[in-house]
């Protein structure tokens, strides 16, 4: 049976447009509402659509303050919310900001650390879209060092083909792969799918995180990187 909480008051942990919107959102719903600060956005906009405001990460910076996942417990506990809205990007998508809010006893309004690490990896997020029966495009598995193998499992899939980190983070670039008899280079290192342009698909993606950091700094024959 799913035990549930009654929320009274929350805390965004976000900041900007996107913590003025959760505010204006639980300030509809009744509820008391915290909202973070780092020290440079002091005269920023959302600090004052809360009832109470706290800064966080003090020294830290503006970006890292609003990852610190121990200033962030900290300051809820601080003003003793029953749940954190982590908004969108920054904390919003990391299993271990969810882990700590459960250690603390505070309700993180989002999807369980579980399905977090379950989804936010590409190669699983296919594994679990394969197994419930979802439709998927054509697409390797992780690619192996093995130049030969990645051309064998590209031709298999058709080009062209799209790369791209399991994790995130590391852009998206098309490898606009030849044909065998041409000698195609394959991908230094992470892993390929293939996106037909006339069927429409976007590229699913397998690649490690180390090819993003590879691949920027090497060739790039696409359209260049574009935000996944």
């Amino acid at each position: 049976m799913v035990q549930t909480r009654k929320i009274s008051e929350i805390m965004v942990a976000n900041r900007g447009e996107i913590a003025i919107r959760v505010l204006r959102a639980a300030n509809e719903l009744g509820l008391a509402t915290v909202a973070i600060f780092a020290e440079e956005d002091k005269l920023a906009l959302h600090r004052f659509k809360a009832d109470e405001t706290y800064l966080v990460g003090q020294g830290l910076g503006a970006i890292k303050a609003y990852l610190s996942i121990p200033e962030m417990i900290r300051v809820a506990k601080l003003a003793k919310v029953d749940a954190i809205h982590p908004g969108y990007g920054f904390l919003s998508e990391n299993p271990e900001f969810a882990d700590a809010c459960a250690e603390a006893g505070i309700i993180f309004i989002g999807p369980t650390p579980e399905i977090m690490r379950r989804l936010g990896n590409k190669v699983s997020a296919r594994e679990v879209a394969v197994r419930a029966g979802t439709p998927v495009m054509p697409a390797t598995g992780p690619l192996p060092e093995d130049k030969a193998e990645i051309r064998r499992m590209a031709r298999s899939v058709g080009y062209p083909l799209m790369l791209k980190a399991p994790g995130g983070r590391g852009g998206l670039w098309q490898w606009r792969g030849l044909s065998g008899k041409t000698g195609a280079p394959g991908p230094p290192c992470g892993g390929a799918a293939a996106g037909r342009p006339s069927r429409q698909h976007s590229a699913s993606v397998r690649a490690g995180l180390h090819c993003a950091a590879a691949q920027s700094k090497g060739r790039r024959t696409g359209p260049g990187a574009v935000s996944g």
